[in-house]
């Protein structure tokens, strides 16, 4: 057994453990040795002897002890993962809706529903739901979470814009075509598996990711668009896709692997990654620009303003006059006869390729063995569930999302 320094000990690893101290306290006379049983049990399964003495205590405390699993080393990740986004949302707006008091509480137990150990505290979901665009705020005669109007305003502006290029019919004047990146992991598996009561489960999950795969690509009602796909093994392990993507890595894809091989005049659909909103040197500047450049902006536009103003005032002067931002993704697809379009903020579910991404990760999940090149392998067949009637339906489900949006909206706005 070879013991790997700083891994958490499995069960099976702490019974050899004990097995082994408790053979050479038997048998070290017999074979004339001298050392003490610790040491011995130490130089034999190649383990520091203070291991040997902490395993050995806990045995003799509480013999059950050897059964508990591995405690995770480490600050324990309380982030609520972003699959519970769509579900809140919808339960706010429902809850809103029908006048119902919704607080943190509510909102734990509809999350924990879904995931009953989920580590989270509730300031960790004040936290999520500020980033998801709500606001706790005050109704007409309660307290109510509600969505920013922002949100609101940047998710109308979208779905005014996709409805404009729908005919009677709802199919699309332009070709619509949904691009975006995710990422997989080398142990990416399903957790519950068939196995024989006596026997328990064999398979034995590997407590890391593994090596991580980015993807990027795109579809239409169609399919995949032939000849986008994008796969490279990324550099590190920590944090999500977003880490190993950047501008220039973005653009170079989209400008030879994508713009060649869809329809002229598409409409190009995408999120807001911060690598697809790179703003053009002769774009105006947004409030997260460093200061010099929005007082430099101001002024070659006739704006007058002090040298000594703080960058909050220039911040307020500039949206007084600045125009909406250029970016450098956009003038790409323009010479090229495109047009880009952005989905809202925190609305994975207004984009169709999330769900093709959880078809081909599905697919990998169920037939995991841990090993880099079956993962490529894997990914390949994945991509293969996903035909033009898959895209079809999809797009169709997306749609009906659209007009749930659309719906709810005009329902929430005041009346005059």
């Amino acid at each position: 057994m070879k013991y790997i320094r700083g891994k958490p000990l499995e069960p099976g690893e702490k019974r050899a453990i004990v097995n082994v101290k408790e053979y050479f306290d038997r048998n070290k006379k017999e074979f004339g040795l001298t050392e003490e049983s610790v040491q011995l049990t130490a130089d034999a399964l190649e383990m520091g002897v203070s291991t040997i003495k902490r395993v050995m205590a806990d045995y003799r405390r509480d013999p059950s002890l050897l059964d508990k699993p591995p405690e995770p080393k480490g600050r324990p990740n309380y982030a609520i993962d972003c699959s519970h986004e769509e579900a809140v949302r919808h339960f706010i707006r429902q809850a809103n809706q029908n006048g119902q008091y919704v607080t943190l509480s509510t909102i734990s137990e509809l999350i924990r529903d879904k995931e009953p150990k989920a580590p989270f505290h509730r300031a960790t979901l004040a936290r999520t739901l500020d980033r998801w665009g709500f606001e706790f705020g005050k109704g007409k005669r309660s307290q109510h979470l509600k969505e920013k109007d922002e949100i609101i305003t940047l998710r109308q502006k979208y779905l005014r814009c996709i409805k404009a290029n729908r005919d009677n019919k709802g199919l699309p004047i332009q070709p619509e075509i949904y691009l975006d990146e995710s990422y997989v992991n080398k142990n990416h598996s399903n957790d519950f598996i068939w196995y024989s009561g006596e026997d328990e489960p064999w398979v034995q999950k590997p407590s890391g990711k593994g090596e991580r795969l980015v993807i990027v690509n795109a579809i239409s009602s169609s399919g995949w668009v032939n000849g986008a796909k994008l796969v490279f093994q990324a550099t590190r392990k920590t944090g999500d896709y977003h880490g190993q993507m950047n501008a220039s890595l973005f653009q170079k894809w989209f400008s030879e692997k994508l713009i060649p091989n869809i329809p002229d005049n598409s409409l190009i659909i995408m999120d807001n990654a911060s690598y697809h909103n790179i703003l053009s040197v002769c774009s105006p500047p947004t409030s997260t620009c460093k200061k010099d450049r929005i007082w430099k902006w101001l002024i070659e536009n006739n704006m007058p303003c002090e040298k000594d103003c703080l960058k909050a005032e220039l911040v307020a002067a500039l949206q007084k006059i600045s125009p909406s931002p250029l970016y450098e993704i956009d003038e790409i697809a323009k010479k090229q006869g495109h047009e880009i379009l952005r989905t809202p903020p925190y609305h994975p579910e207004l984009q169709p390729i999330e769900l093709c991404w959880g078809i081909v990760k599905n697919h990998i999940a169920r037939n995991c063995d841990f090993t880099l090149s079956n993962l490529k392998l894997q990914l390949e067949e994945g991509f293969a569930k996903v035909n033009a009637q898959t895209c079809v339906k999809i797009i169709r489900k997306i749609k009906k999302k659209e007009d749930e949006f659309w719906n709810e909206d005009m329902n929430f706005d005041p009346s005059k």
